[in-house]
């Protein structure tokens, strides 16, 4: 009897590997396609446009990243977060400080070291995952406390926290020239990053393929959130707490998880933005400003839609250049332009759904 059902057992389990290898590769494909887009523009696209154009995709690369990072808790969660700078300014800060401090311990120079995937970019790379994991850390310790609050009273903590991190920044020591650094211990150079007149000196390893892989990367990870149980948890708390509450979902801890995932996100694209060509970090430039830009992407797309928070922070990257021709003007018509749209499309561009879920799209491209 023993082998008669062990027999069947292991003929299911053998039918079943190859559907378990084909989900793997299904999940796998738009990963693989980023990182060939991200190739394609790198090798051929960027040298062709010339470098002011290739620094404004850069530009749209980190700011599809912030704002899809931004949108798992506004849009997805209904909450109002408005201090995504100050994770921003965590990660920044973090992965500048072990580039810089780190390349003059290994290699005597806070300059670019190696090539493609030399020894220069890998520490980059390092000091990306450095800077998500302490703006995800900084996510659950604002988190934690603070979101069993709602509206208002989350925009003012958030709103609080990117103002103090700011402040502490700025309080911080001049960055050490290479021949100090080499004096000091890499544990003391924690507290010379600049101070108010900001981080110098931090190498340029910020390239348009690694901008476009963690653009594959937040884009495949938000899309399969909204599309989990996790993120159906987080759409119900979106739509109605209390009942979301009533119907078994811990509404705080989902709002936690979502708040340290966009914090973690948010933290990698302040990597990329402190390691930009001629970027000085200055914290100025990650202050409320920054946050307010990055939610109107945000709104302006459509809480909740990914490919609208796309579309959202392409334009709202390329307005300010479109318009520099009329300098005198240009944030005047820049928050005209606003104002119509909000006014026309008060939800957004896609509201809550997707550009594939529209019915333009399915107008267009639906099978005959």
């Amino acid at each position: 009897m023993s082998a008669i059902k062990v027999a069947p057992l292991a003929d299911r389990i053998a039918k079943h590997r190859v559907p378990v290898l084909d989900s793997a590769g299904r999940s796998l494909w738009p990963l693989v396609a980023g990182g060939l887009v991200a190739y394609l523009l790198q090798q051929f696209v960027a040298p062709a446009i010339g470098p002011f154009y290739a620094k404004l995709v850069l530009d749209i690369g980190i700011a599809i990243v912030l704002a899809a990072s931004l949108n798992i808790v506004n849009g997805f969660g209904g909450q109002f977060s408005i201090g995504h700078a100050g994770f921003m300014m965590v990660g920044g800060y973090a992965a500048a400080w072990l580039t810089y401090y780190g390349s003059i311990a290994l290699w005597g120079a806070p300059d670019v070291h190696g090539g493609f995937f030399g020894g220069g970019d890998l520490l980059f790379l390092a000091a990306c995952v450095l800077a998500g994991l302490l703006a995800a850390l900084a996510g659950l310790v604002v988190g934690l406390p603070s979101l069993r609050l709602r509206g208002d009273y989350l925009a003012i903590v958030t709103l609080g926290f990117g103002e103090i991190m700011r402040v502490l920044v700025q309080r911080t020591g001049d960055v050490l020239s290479p021949a100090d650094a080499e004096q000091t211990s890499l544990a003391a150079s924690v507290t010379h990053v600049g101070g108010s007149l900001g981080f110098g000196g931090v190498p340029t390893y910020t390239r348009i393929f690694y901008v476009y892989c963690f653009v594959a990367i937040v884009l495949v990870a938000a899309y399969r959130l909204k599309h989990s149980s996790k993120g159906r948890a987080l759409l119900a708390v979106r739509e109605n707490e209390i009942a979301a509450g009533a119907m078994g979902i811990d509404t705080a801890r989902v709002k936690v998880v979502s708040f340290v995932m966009s914090a973690f996100f948010a933290g990698i694209g302040g990597a990329l933005f402190a390691h930009e060509l001629g970027t000085t970090l200055n914290p100025r430039e990650l202050g409320f400003q920054k946050s307010i830009d990055l939610v109107i992407m945000v709104v302006l797309g459509g809480m909740g839609s990914i490919s609208g928070v796309v579309f959202a922070a392409i334009a709202l990257t390329i307005m300010p250049e479109a318009f520099r021709s009329f300098s005198e003007y240009r944030m005047p018509i820049y928050a005209l332009a606003l104002i119509v749209v909000m006014i026309v499309r008060p939800q957004g561009l896609f509201g809550i759904r997707e550009l594939w879920e529209t019915a333009w799209w399915k107008k267009r491209f639906a099978r005959k």
